[in-house]
């Protein structure tokens, strides 16, 4: 609760922005690892980018893909994602990472970690590494 609060009030320190896309906010030149899927550790291995046209890139543990990020700062909506469709041992830990993130609905970025949220009491978390 503590964490929620001081997000929000670093977010109204923020104020008017002319740039409200996710980039803007901290989450561009970062690779975000995913660290938890709703409370629990993700094991596999997923990432995610976002670049300030709004696209959105990333590898799930068996397919590499694209979407877009329309939706304003602190909203969240990922459409048009185009995965790629390779098999490997990981592809249902690779649903559940591309399911939960098409169903979120608002960001929160604060230093190196992000939380993805809907209001299905859903969250996924990521720590961020700089772009290589």
């Amino acid at each position: 609760m503590r964490a929620r609060l001081i997000i929000l009030a670093a977010l109204a320190l923020m104020g008017c922005r002319n740039d409200e896309t996710l980039t803007a906010y901290g989450a561009g030149d970062m690779v975000w690892h995913l660290s938890e899927v709703d409370g629990a550790p993700f094991e596999d291995r997923a990432i995610i980018t976002f670049d300030a046209s709004g696209a959105v890139n990333g590898e799930g543990p068996c397919n590499t893909f694209t979407a877009t990020q329309t939706a304003p700062y602190p909203w969240f909506r990922v459409e048009d994602l185009a995965v790629t469709r390779r098999a490997c041992p990981a592809l249902s830990a690779e649903a559940v990472f591309l399911t939960a993130l098409q169903t979120m609905t608002l960001v929160e970025t604060v230093s190196d970690i992000m939380i993805l949220r809907n209001d299905a009491n859903r969250e996924m978390v990521f720590r961020a590494r700089p772009s290589e």
